[in-house]
């Protein structure tokens, strides 16, 4: 039985101002198995699947799938990317690969409604992604260390969506245009320490404040703690900090200002590979 199991890193997206646009791999992953055999898949794998045959223009075929990992789900690091892009990925070893990477990256960015995690999932590294699944890839050093706080209640993308204005004040647009702007010349360049300052959003974050109330105080403790800076992960309700220096003191303080009982803290570090597939007959 041809099996092909995909590991696929979680993400951190938006990174603050970067909203739809911005996003990071990480070293946390899940694995996506898809197994040549009947089975009966639903919900996001009917999705996915029906979606790649269609590209593909090939007939359907009888898959099974798991996924393991740990990637928690609802919690704005990519879930549901890291379950989609390995089944698109899967389906395609199972066809022989009609499909090429991009292309499949662009599928998941289709299903996903937007590409800030799809993109670095599928290609690792720091990503700038556009509407069109047109992206750049920058490589994050191995010297930056991500703090992810992640609170013991989810975050339905959706109902985060739901949270936001249909229009913003003009000079809210214009700060937070020029902080992602500098988000991404400070990556590109690896002057990491260009980084300081820039997080700070108007897009969307202030408008899910009522979803995750603690957002600001932890990321305020994480910054006194010794952060570059953090960010609302994604759609919430993780919350991000990097750090050049002393994670454990930043996770310290972040959990501390938090105020929750049950918290699950990662430390770790951005993953410059995205995506990669493994065969088994």
């Amino acid at each position: 039985m041809k099996e092909v199991r995909t590991k696929v890193p979680a993400t951190t997206a938006n990174l603050g101002p970067g909203f739809d646009c911005l996003g990071i791999a990480l070293r946390i992953y899940n694995e996506v198995i898809v197994r040549a055999a009947p089975g009966h898949p639903d919900g996001m794998a009917d999705q996915a699947a029906e979606a790649f045959f269609t590209r593909a223009d090939i007939a359907p075929f009888d898959f099974d799938w798991s996924v393991k990992g740990q990637v928690p789900r609802s919690r704005g690091m990519g879930s549901s990317v890291t379950v989609r892009l390995g089944l698109l990925h899967g389906l395609n070893e199972l066809a022989d690969g009609p499909l090429s990477d991009v292309a499949l990256y662009q599928l998941c960015c289709d299903l996903e409604g937007h590409p800030d995690n799809a993109a670095p999932a599928a290609f690792g590294g720091f990503t700038v992604a556009r509407k069109d699944a047109s992206f750049q890839r920058y490589k994050v050093s191995k010297k930056l260390r991500f703090v992810l706080l992640v609170p013991d209640f989810e975050v339905e993308t959706p109902a985060a969506r739901k949270a936001l204005p249909e229009r913003i004040p003009f000079k809210d647009a214009v700060v937070s245009a020029s902080n992602a702007a500098a988000i991404s010349a400070a990556f590109a360049s690896e002057e990491y320490e260009n980084l300081r300052g820039t997080f700070t959003d108007y897009l969307h974050q202030p408008y899910r404040l009522p979803l995750i109330p603690c957002l600001n105080d932890v990321i305020a403790a994480g910054e006194k703690a010794g952060a570059i800076g953090g960010w609302l992960s994604g759609s919430g309700s993780t919350i991000a900090c990097v750090t050049l220096a002393d994670p454990e003191k930043v996770a310290r303080a972040m959990q501390e200002a938090s105020g929750l009982k049950n918290t699950k803290v990662f430390i770790t570090q951005a993953d410059n590979k995205g995506a990669r597939v493994k065969v088994r007959s």
